[in-house]
């Protein structure tokens, strides 16, 4: 691994776990109403974007990361869904 995958391993794991606490307090409170869903679905479609950007570099660790936000994200709007 590079240099610079190493920065960006470390900035996606900021990433993926920095929804992490809002996931947990939606889920508990059974709210959402703060949380913006136009918000949450442009976040999506930018890391479906880093994603195509990483495949094209052929670096699949951040792509594995990139995955890992992205499913995190998508937990967010379910939620938001779910109890909208």
């Amino acid at each position: 691994m590079k240099s610079v995958e190493i920065i960006w391993f470390m900035a996606w794991i900021l990433v993926a776990v920095s929804i992490l606490p809002q996931i947990i307090k939606s889920w508990k409170t059974k709210s959402t109403k703060d949380i913006s869903i136009n918000w949450s679905i442009l976040n999506l479609f930018w890391q479906i974007l880093w994603i195509v950007y990483w495949v094209q570099l052929e670096s699949y660790s951040l792509v594995v990361m990139s995955g890992i936000a992205m499913l995190m994200n998508m937990s967010m709007i379910t939620l938001k869904v779910r109890y909208w």
